[in-house]
């Protein structure tokens, strides 16, 4: 084992947290792109201890590695973020064998036979991956990280579909609203993690949330039919967190009517680049709708799975 110091975090540690991982986006991705703010929201995930789901390594008093544990099945799915420097792949194999096993404890406490644990990693990642892989770790899917320029003389309001209306989401109903739109319009895509609506709302973050950006597509026949759930917290970009249309009214023009709208409404805002993640095997169409709208690939995220147990 490596000569580093280990302990729990704790919600002070957001700070140095914060600083490792930009330190690994410079690395990864050209550019640091992660909030405090962000790191502090999951440092308070409600099914997350830290004493005993999280973990930091330090040498020499730098922070090198970092865990975190959440689980949001209440069953055998459990997921982790697990990031480590280059030069520090012990240390971070030494975490990564500390949290499949609070994983398989988590599950079996669910009442789970087995843990099944994900990972989301940048494709090119500081970890090295053949030790993942020399764990019984591989890919299962890959998400790509969208991003698009936007400018206020070119993204305009667009006009909507023929019986389509658009409104913002003002009120709580209107966001119980959004989070049953969620949740149906989510429930076949891989890895969807079922939530009650406190859950979802501690998930989204939502007492930062500014929810004039969360609009509802609503058509006459229809109702309610689509979501656009945005946030404009993020230093590196404006951030499309989900765009969702129900099965049965797709492919009358929603999804894009909602993504123009998002584009116009983040260039009036003075942003200059709107981003989004879509998983690359989504059946619904979601990765040619964003291509179409002009949107571009920043960098690819896999998701890594283990079974254990």
């Amino acid at each position: 084992m490596s000569s580093a110091v280990l302990r729990p975090a704790v919600l002070a540690d957001a700070p140095v947290i914060t600083e490792l991982l930009n330190e690994i986006d410079r690395i990864e991705i050209g550019r640091p792109e992660t909030d405090q703010h962000t790191v502090e929201a999951d440092l308070k995930r409600p099914r997350t201890e830290l004493a005993h789901d999280s973990w930091l390594a330090f040498d020499d008093g730098r922070l090198v590695a970092y865990g975190l544990l959440w689980d949001e099945s209440g069953g055998e799915r459990v997921d982790i973020d697990h990031y480590v420097l280059p030069d520090h792949q012990e240390t971070g194999l030494h975490l990564l064998a500390a949290m499949e096993a609070r994983a398989l404890a988590t599950a079996r406490a669910n009442q789970a036979a087995r843990a099944v644990v994900h990972l989301h990693l940048h494709s090119r990642p500081t970890t090295d991956t053949a030790l993942l892989v020399a764990r019984g770790w591989s890919v299962v899917r890959r998400h790509h990280v969208l991003r698009r320029a936007v400018d206020p003389a070119s993204d305009l309001p667009p006009k909507a579909p023929a019986g389509v209306r658009l409104r913002a989401c003002a009120t709580e109903a209107d966001r119980v609203r959004v989070y049953e739109l969620y949740q149906r319009a989510f429930a076949d895509h891989f890895d969807f993690q079922p939530r009650d609506y406190r859950l979802w709302l501690s998930d989204i973050q939502g007492e930062r949330l500014d929810w004039s950006l969360v609009s509802i597509a609503a058509t006459d026949e229809l109702g309610d039919a689509g979501f656009l759930l945005a946030r404009d917290d993020r230093e590196a970009m404006g951030w499309i967190r989900g765009l969702g249309v129900l099965r049965v009214a797709r492919g009358r023009g929603l999804g894009a009517f909602l993504l123009r709208d998002a584009f116009a409404r983040f260039a009036a805002r003075g942003r200059d680049t709107v981003g989004l993640g879509v998983d690359t095997e989504n059946a619904t169409g979601a990765p040619r709708l964003y291509e179409r709208n002009g949107m571009t690939v920043h960098y690819a995220v896999d998701t890594w799975e283990a079974v254990l147990g």
